[in-house]
């Protein structure tokens, strides 16, 4: 994962290693976990926090995420993003503090401007009393000398929709109705306080038991591992690790692209403005914080990931399909949305890699080639690859894009202001790309390295490909033994 801190990170992937070698010998259960904990933090003296016993604590929380469960044994959520409660204590309390730059002025501006009585002169600087601040920023405002800091917590400076609050002892809260999954906070708190669920080990009972489990590669993973690392290359490794396939995403997204662009069209024709459909966070977005817009204005089609499950469930009965990807969202789309054919599973890269370890399997190059889907539908990967590959099957049909406006939002806070905008009345472009993570996917909370690395990369094996059509590529598979509709409805589409 890509952060400043790989601990957090290093130490979640131990978690999840360790209990998935136990799950594949067959000694999982509740001693082998307290065993593991015991493990990783040994003692008699700590590795990354005060005490061995705050440790083995923080262990046992992320040991229960690690399990699909809640990681509060007592505090049931339906969030798959939750907090670490032991881990988040040693964030500070105070938003407003005052820095060595205070000059204990004649003035005392800041003591003048509080109205809560916050404010009192020490013997070098001002103080702040963390239980009697409001966190009003007046004191800030009012220092001639810049003196006063605002400090935002790292976990609530990304959060696009102010989801994230704390409690009378400084720990941080997610607002459930908020939250949008987006995945932010979890790789921004320095501590690692923050976590989602992990399906490895549901998925690792799947294999064991001769279940038929189909691996899902998002567009991202091209670029992901190095330009030596192919889509062929990562299904080699996934086949060796007990998958019974891989396919790639891309093709969801030729599929979705191909049934998106009739709607724009019929749209257009009515004027009517729209908003895409493939990013879970979006999605959430738009269900929580912009309801009439989500009812009037979102694509019916279904994303990439659930449009390639539906495809695998139709083809192959019985099969379990697992999407792999940089998204945390789509753990959510997969367990909280609730439509009908979408991937039983979700894994981030991390986790992915994480489970090749625990086989003692390596990603290495591989001399197959393997391509499923157009370059258009790899696109999705990307800001504005949407909007694009949308764009390119209405040009295929043989219709006249002139004149189509676009917006293509890479953000949170871009997302936001257009569907304000649009909320509004007052949005000029004819249809919304909605991109909640910065660049697209690509930029996703658990990609594998940094977004110029994988870019560069990717471009590299993007080159690569052939030049397929969208529309014509779909002839190739069954589009009418599944629907490309979130109501679970038949709706053909003409594919030339």
């Amino acid at each position: 994962m890509v952060t400043n801190d790989k601990g957090a990170i290093a130490l979640k992937h131990q978690v999840i290693e360790g209990l998935a070698r136990l799950e594949w010998a067959g000694n999982l259960n509740e001693q082998t976990k307290e065993e593991l904990a015991f493990q990783i933090s040994p003692g008699p003296h700590p590795s990354f926090r005060c005490c061995v016993y705050k440790e083995r604590e923080i262990l046992k929380w992320r040991i229960r995420l690690a399990c699909n469960e809640d990681a509060h044994p007592d505090k049931p959520s339906g969030n798959i993003i939750q907090v670490i409660d032991p881990a988040c204590e040693e964030c500070p309390l105070s938003s407003y503090t005052v820095t060595d730059n205070c000059r204990l002025c004649l003035g005392k501006a800041c003591q003048n401007s509080c109205k809560f009585g916050a404010i009192s002169m020490g013997e070098h600087r001002a103080h702040i009393d963390p239980n009697k601040c409001k966190e009003c920023g007046m004191c800030a405002n009012a220092c001639p000398y810049g003196a006063i800091a605002h400090l935002v917590r790292p976990c609530r400076k990304p959060c696009p929709v102010n989801a994230i609050s704390y409690d009378e002892n400084g720990l941080c809260i997610i607002d459930e109705q908020k939250c949008i999954r987006c995945g932010q906070c979890i790789h921004s708190c320095p501590f690692g306080a923050i976590a989602s669920k992990v399906y490895v080990l549901d998925i690792i009972r799947h294999i064991k038991a001769g279940r038929e489990v189909i691996a899902m590669c998002a567009p991202a993973t091209e670029g992901q591992f190095g330009k030596d690392i192919t889509m062929a290359a990562v299904k080699a490794a996934l086949k060796k690790v007990g998958f019974a396939d891989m396919v790639e995403v891309g093709l969801g997204g030729d599929m979705t692209a191909a049934w998106e662009s009739a709607e724009w069209s019929e749209a257009r024709a009515e004027g009517k403005k729209m908003t895409t459909s493939c990013c879970p966070a979006f999605i959430n977005l738009l269900q929580r914080h912009f309801p009439e817009q989500f009812a009037e204005n979102m694509s019916e089609t279904v994303s990439p990931m659930c449009a390639v499950s539906r495809y695998l469930k139709a083809t192959h009965p019985g099969c379990i399909t697992v999407f792999i990807g940089p998204c945390m969202a789509k753990k959510s789309e997969s367990q909280e949305l609730h439509i009908e054919g979408n991937a039983d599973y979700v894994m981030t890269f991390g986790e992915m890699t994480t489970m090749l370890r625990s086989r003692d399997v390596e990603l290495q190059p591989v001399v197959d080639s393997y391509q499923e889907s157009s370059i258009w539908g790899k696109s999705f990967a990307s800001s504005g690859g949407v909007a694009n590959a949308v764009m390119e099957c209405m040009k295929e049909r043989g219709e006249d894009t002139t004149g189509i406006k676009l917006r293509a939002c890479s953000g949170g806070k871009e997302c936001v202001t257009a569907l304000s905008l649009l909320k509004m009345g007052k949005l000029p472009e004819d249809f919304i790309e909605g991109m909640v993570c910065d660049g697209g996917c690509v930029g996703g909370p658990s990609k594998h390295k940094t977004e110029i690395e994988i870019k560069r990369a990717r471009q590299s094996l993007l080159d690569e490909a052939d030049g397929r059509k969208v529309l014509e590529n779909l002839k190739n598979y069954p589009m009418d033994q599944f629907s490309m509709l979130r109501n679970g409805k038949m709706h053909p589409v003409d594919l030339g």
